[in-house]
């Protein structure tokens, strides 16, 4: 399964591939991690619990990240195992550009299964990996600007987590 996409984000460079980096924000932003630990240039070690279809299953994996051209590219790829369920591999190429509203997130992601997993069809298991994409750039999105809802909440608010904590 391959498919890419892109986000405009509304922080600078510099947050974003800090963001990147940080293990706090990949647990924050992997669906379903319930640990990501380690550091960029050694890889982040990670246990995440997802169901795929009737298959429910605990990952062990590994991230690494390469190819990195400091705050403009990099790509992530993981690995995990979860026993009898089988295994997901899976990388993105990630690319910064500076946008008219902050820095411009461009992703290219490819994921491959096996095991039960890859029993369950091509067609929930793509679309589970898109999903999970989807999710992880969305909620890297949040992370980093807030919430999207509008209401009255002062803008210190309304910021990402991460935004408050470098600002």
């Amino acid at each position: 399964m391959q498919m890419s996409d892109e986000r405009d984000i509304k922080a600078d460079r510099a947050t974003v591939w800090a963001a990147l980096l940080s293990p706090e924000v990949l647990k924050e932003c992997v669906p379903g991690a319930q640990e990501v630990t380690g550091t960029p240039e050694d890889g982040f070690d990670a246990l995440v619990v997802q169901k795929v279809g009737p298959v429910k299953a605990t990952f062990k994996g590994t991230v690494t990240l390469s190819n990195m051209v400091e705050m403009e590219s990099l790509t992530l790829t993981g690995e995990g195992k979860g026993g009898a369920a089988g295994f997901a591999k899976g990388g993105a190429n990630v690319r910064l550009e500076d946008s008219e509203t902050g820095t411009r997130l461009i992703y290219e992601v490819e994921a491959k299964v096996g095991g039960k997993l890859a029993q369950l069809g091509s067609r929930i298991v793509d679309g589970f990996a898109k999903k999970m994409a989807e999710q992880f750039f969305s909620r890297f999105e949040e992370v980093l600007e807030g919430p999207k809802e509008e209401d009255d909440a002062p803008e210190a608010e309304k910021k990402g987590w991460l935004k408050r904590l470098i600002s």
